[in-house]
């Protein structure tokens, strides 16, 4: 669909990446926590922005090398899965620790905003995960149409689960984060599925 190679597992993937609690989720619930939906939903947008900023940026220079050096992407789509699988690896193997939320005073909605956007901005880990992460849905001789549904596929799954969090489960995520058990199990079933996906697209791109 939207000649988006594998996309259920694209979807799949997607879904995956916004279950791992990462700072931009300890963003928008602290923000949620301290200053209601209009700050949660300050922080989502301050976090789609970042990323949105990352993909725009993993996209122009994908799209320059899937048509000036088709070997080379097909190398990128081999590191993409290896990292993908690599990044579950990790999630399998270290510790998980339930660290409370950090506690914050009551600010405007820009403040959070700005917040949001700075930790997404500053993870290098986002970049570096939209560039291994779109190859591996990708055939060289994509159009830039296929790129735009791809970002907005991203965007709009991520706008609905952080809205989400924000209007219904910030509540579950202040619990959850002060149970380790429940982080631990969390984060060892993405690392799972993580690596599953690495391998699977592996071998559909062989």
């Amino acid at each position: 669909m939207f000649e988006i190679q594998n996309y259920g597992s694209f979807l799949a993937a997607i879904i995956v990446f916004q279950l791992i609690p990462g700072p931009g989720t300890l963003a928008i619930v602290n923000a949620t926590a301290r200053n209601g939906v209009g700050a949660g939903m300050a922080a989502v947008v301050g976090t789609l922005l970042g990323d949105l900023v990352y993909m725009v940026a993993a996209l122009a220079g994908l799209a320059a090398v899937m048509h000036a050096h088709p070997a080379l992407f097909q190398g990128l789509q081999w590191s993409g899965a290896a990292y993908l699988a690599w990044i579950g690896l990790q999630l399998l193997l270290r510790p998980v620790a339930g660290a409370p939320l950090a506690t914050e005073t009551r600010k405007r909605a820009g403040v959070y905003f700005r917040q949001a956007f700075a930790v997404s901005l500053t993870n290098p880990k986002v970049v570096l995960f939209f560039v291994a992460f779109f190859p591996l849905f990708l055939r060289a001789d994509a159009s830039s149409v296929t790129l735009g549904a791809m970002m907005l596929h991203v965007t709009l799954l991520s706008l609905l689960y952080q809205a989400a969090l924000v209007l219904v489960g910030n509540a579950v995520a202040r619990q959850l984060s002060a149970l380790p058990f429940a982080r631990r199990l969390a984060t060892r079933l993405a690392g799972a599925a993580l690596v599953g996906f690495g391998v699977k697209l592996a071998l559909d791109n062989r």
